[in-house]
C-alpha cells in the first residue's frame, strides 16, 4: 500500500477514534442483533449489447458477447451490528454462458462470470433519523469461475485482492449506502502482483413505489491514477449501473424488469467498452434474524 492511501486510511482511522460513542448511545438502541440476508437469488434471461467488442485490450469480466441467454445470480450476507457498528460478511456470484457448435467446432462465450467476496466494517458516528454516517473499512477478494484468454492465447482467471477506506450514509430512507472511499488493488491476475490506487464513489438505492412494487439500483464508479507496472488491460476507469424494478408475486417471490449498464476503459484500448443488459428475472429474497 504506497503512502498516500497509508495517510488517508489513517486520517480515518483518528477520525473515527475521536467520536463520542456516548452521544450515539442516547440515541441508539443497546441490543445487538446478527442477520443472514439472501438479498437476491434469481433466474434471468438476459440480452446484451457492446461497444468496441473487437479490441483484445480487454480481461474477461469485460468480454460479453451480443446475445440472449439465461444466467444466474446470488447475493448474500450476514450482517452483525449493534450500537457502535454493523459488520457485513457478503458473498455475490454470477454467471451466464452460451454454447453454439458449427462445423463440428464448439464454441463458448460468456455473458457474466464474477465472484466477489467481501467483509465491510462501519463505525456509527452520526445517528440520522433513518440510517447513520460514518466512516468503513473494506477488504474483498474478486475471481470468475472459469478462465479468460488474454490477446496471445494464454489463460488467466481474474484475481484481485481489494481495500477501501472513506465514509458511508448506511442504512438511510432511500439510500441503502452511500459512500466515498479510497481504493488499494492487489492484482494476482497474471502471476506478479500489480499494486493499483484509485478512488471510488458508491450506492445503493431503494424507492417503494406502493407495497408491492419497488425499483432498487446500485452501482459505482471507479478512477485508477498509481499502477505498479504496465499491463494494457489494467483499467484507467470503470464504472456500472444496475437497475431494476421488483414487483412482488408472493413469500418472497418477485418479478423484475432490469436494465443494467457498465463502461470502462484500459491503458492499451483506444476507445472505451461499454455493455448494456436489459432482461427480466425471477428472483426470491428473504432474512433471517439469530437474535
Amino acid at each position: 500500500m504506497n503512502k498516500s492511501s497509508l495517510s488517508v486510511l489513517a486520517a480515518v482511522l483518528a477520525f473515527a477514534g475521536t467520536a463520542h460513542a456516548s452521544e450515539f448511545e442516547d440515541a441508539a438502541s443497546n441490543a445487538s442483533s446478527l442477520t443472514a440476508n439472501l438479498k437476491r437469488i434469481a433466474l434471468q434471461y438476459t440480452q446484451n449489447s457492446v461497444t468496441n467488442k473487437e479490441d483484445d485490450n480487454y480481461p474477461g469480466s469485460y468480454s460479453s458477447d451480443e446475445q440472449e441467454v439465461f444466467t444466474g445470480l446470488f447475493d448474500g450476507n450476514v450482517e452483525y451490528a449493534n450500537e457502535h457498528l454493523v459488520w457485513l460478511n457478503s458473498l455475490f456470484a454470477e454467471y451466464g454462458q452460451t454454447k453454439s457448435t458449427k462445423d463440428d467446432e464448439t464454441t463458448k462465450s460468456e455473458t457474466a462470470d464474477k465472484i466477489l467476496l467481501t467483509t465491510d466494517y462501519t463505525h456509527k458516528m452520526w445517528l440520522l433519523e433513518e440510517g447513520f454516517v460514518g466512516p468503513f473499512l473494506s477488504l474483498g477478494y474478486q475471481t470468475e469461475f472459469t478462465k479468460f484468454k488474454n490477446e496471445d492465447g494464454e489463460k488467466y482467471r481474474t484475481k484481485i485482492l481489494r481495500g477501501k477506506t472513506g465514509v458511508k450514509l448506511y442504512e438511510g430512507k432511500h439510500f441503502k449506502q452511500l459512500y466515498i472511499a479510497a481504493v488499494e488493488e492487489a492484482d494476482f491476475t497474471y502471476g506478479n502482483t500489480n499494486m493499483k490506487t484509485a478512488g471510488e464513489v458508491g450506492y445503493e438505492f431503494e424507492y417503494q413505489i406502493r407495497d408491492d412494487m419497488k425499483f432498487v439500483s446500485d452501482g459505482f464508479w471507479r478512477l485508477y491514477f498509481v499502477y505498479d507496472t504496465y499491463r494494457n488491460t489494467d483499467f484507467k476507469y470503470e464504472a456500472e449501473t444496475n437497475n431494476r424494478l421488483d414487483v412482488a408475486i408472493m413469500g418472497g417471490l418477485s418479478f423484475a424488469p432490469f436494465v443494467n449498464y457498465k463502461i470502462a476503459k484500459t491503458r492499451g484500448a483506444k476507445k472505451n467498452r461499454s455493455d448494456t443488459t436489459v432482461g427480466l428475472s425471477l428472483g426470491y429474497q428473504t432474512d433471517y434474524k439469530f437474535w
